[in-house]
């Protein structure tokens, strides 16, 4: 039996799209990286990061890691932001958790 192989479309209907060689969700990702990449060459922002990497531990037990979409600072305020189309339950949770855990603000893009 031959099946070609159909990658499965996204449940919330995002496109992905790949940019200087890095492969964004969304097509809206893909954008505000370029967006992101023309401030920081503007000198606007600095050590921006894609997809920063937040581990929520309880006792050293690893219990969640939270994927930002970018981070960068702003001045001296480091600014974590995730570009949203659907804000589900589990993730409002866990930016609750993240945002008090490491004292940061995360923005919703």
């Amino acid at each position: 039996m031959n099946v070609a192989f159909r990658p499965r479309p996204n449940k919330y209907g995002a496109v992905k799209t790949t940019v200087d060689n890095i492969r964004f969700d969304s097509k809206r990702e893909s954008e505000r990286y370029s967006e992101l990449k023309l401030l920081f060459k503007a000198g606007h922002i600095h050590n921006l990061e894609i997809q920063p990497r937040f581990d929520f531990k309880i006792d050293d037990k690893h219990m969640f890691t939270y994927r930002g979409d970018f981070a960068y600072f702003e001045d001296d305020r480091k600014i974590v932001e995730d570009v949203k189309g659907v804000r589900t339950a589990l993730y409002k949770l866990k930016k609750k958790i993240i945002e008090k855990q490491f004292n940061i603000k995360i923005v919703e893009i």
